[in-house]
């Protein structure tokens, strides 16, 4: 590999479309069965601020920082039969009983290496929907299996 070829390896914004999903039962044994997801989102956090005006200044307010906000993780995959995480979602929203997971999406190179992650602790699901049924298409039924947590680690390699 010659010099431009690093440069640009290490310069080239890297593509999204190559990532891993790996959710970590009771927070730290990988359930190998569900890791293939066409897509995820919610990938944010934001700070929330609360202003405080300063006697006499009436030029500006202080904008102090208050705490981290996150979206819920939301993940999308083809129909899966046997899941372990399908039946964790139908016991969390049949009984309303959660076994909070570890959560770890990463960004993977073209020869499969980690690039980027980030870590999801205590996630739990919120919300889970399938797409509809229509007879008019011929498409995969999808999953959308939404998860709340309590924050989100970012992990650079």
């Amino acid at each position: 590999m010659d010099v431009g070829q690093i440069i640009s390896k290490y310069t080239t914004p890297p593509l999204s479309y190559r990532f891993g999903v790996v959710f970590f039962v009771a927070g730290l044994i990988p359930n190998p069965l569900d890791i293939k997801f066409q897509k995820v989102s919610g990938l944010t956090s934001t700070i929330s601020t609360t202003t405080v005006e300063e006697g006499g200044q009436n030029l500006y307010s202080h904008r102090l920082p208050k705490k981290v906000q996150y979206d819920n993780l939301v993940l999308e995959r083809g129909m899966v039969i046997g899941s372990p995480l399908n039946i964790e979602f139908n016991v969390a929203m049949s009984l309303l009983k959660f076994a909070p997971s570890n959560v770890l999406v990463s960004l993977l190179d073209e020869s499969g290496l980690p690039l980027a992650a980030w870590l999801f602790f205590k996630a739990y699901p919120v919300k889970w929907s399938v797409s509809d049924l229509n007879a008019g298409e011929n498409s995969v039924m999808v999953d959308t299996m939404e998860l709340a947590y309590t924050r989100f680690q970012s992990l650079r390699v």
